[in-house]
């Protein structure tokens, strides 16, 4: 049985990816460049160093102004324009009203990703974050995924996460966990479940996951 849950945060418990294309595509344009939203969208999906690279390289810009340009705009954006996803907070109080907990592994720095639980509410909910500025490899590494479970006491067998990309998935597979995809793009990659919206995680939580395929391990 699934007790604790360990989240991804952009694209998966917040709805950041709107903002986080606005800022790039606003960003490029003072350097006199109009891209796809479509195609930043995708890259930023990656990572956002990721997307400042590809970008700086497909427009022969110099990545560290576009990553600094990218910051400001990024920063200016109110926190409350960037909501939890619906039914994220419900799964969140009922992985607490079960005995279990909820934390966080995220490539976002440590400080923003506080910041974005403290404006929706939703700080009381987590017992742990560790943010993409704390040192560990990221995903699709598992070490970040491995030090929460210590960090919390959590027990692999009754943890799952829950995140947007084949990172998250790869990442948590390879940390012996059970591996939950929310809108995850088609891939080769299988979790042990996907679903796209959160009232079929919670049911899962209620009912017990899949017995997984073993193509999937």
């Amino acid at each position: 049985m699934i007790r604790n849950l360990i989240w991804d945060v952009d694209g998966t418990l917040f709805d950041t990816y709107p903002a986080i294309v606005h800022a790039f595509l606003d960003a490029l344009a003072s350097f006199g460049v109009l891209a796809s939203a479509n195609e930043v969208d995708g890259l930023a999906r990656v990572g956002l160093s990721h997307c400042t690279r590809e970008l700086a390289d497909r427009f022969g810009l110099e990545e560290e102004p576009l990553g600094e340009r990218f910051g400001g705009l990024y920063g200016v954006i109110p926190k409350q324009d960037q909501p939890p996803f619906e039914g994220a907070r419900e799964v969140c109080e009922a992985v607490i009203g079960r005995g279990g907990v909820n934390a966080i592994v995220t490539h976002r720095a440590r400080e923003s990703t506080e910041a974005l639980l403290a404006v929706h509410g939703l700080t009381h909910l987590f017992s742990g974050t560790i943010g993409g500025d704390e040192g560990f490899p990221k995903k699709p590494a598992p070490q970040a995924l491995v030090a929460m479970l210590a960090r919390c006491q959590l027990d692999p067998g009754q943890t799952a996460t829950v995140g947007d990309r084949e990172s998250d998935i790869l990442a948590g597979r390879a940390a012996g966990l059970t591996t939950c995809w929310f809108r995850g793009r088609t891939s080769s990659v299988v979790p042990d479940l996907a679903f796209t919206d959160y009232s079929e995680l919670l049911d899962f939580l209620a009912r017990g996951f899949p017995t997984p395929a073993p193509a999937s391990r």
